[in-house]
């Protein structure tokens, strides 16, 4: 989706996301925000997406079939047994 609108910088830098923007991106209120400065940009993701893109960098250098977690836990149990 691209659109674009206007808004104003209220008192504390406050800035409304119009209503809009915030259904599509399934905001709701007291939900929380990654903003990112970028390019000159101010960019607004939900957490999820920025965990998804997060995710999609990973994958890109971690081999398919290798699992983090697993050799972190690994680590972590003989970590523990030499303590």
């Amino acid at each position: 989706m691209e659109d674009t609108t206007t808004v104003k910088v209220a008192e504390g830098g406050r800035v409304v996301i119009p209503a809009r923007y915030r259904h599509s991106m399934g905001l709701k209120d007291g939900d929380e925000v990654v903003v990112r400065f970028v390019d000159g940009e101010l960019r607004i993701l939900t957490r999820a997406e920025a965990v998804r893109r997060a995710q999609e960098i990973v994958r890109r250098h971690v081999p398919k079939g290798r699992s983090l977690v697993s050799e972190l836990s690994s680590e972590r149990r003989k970590e523990a047994k030499s303590d």
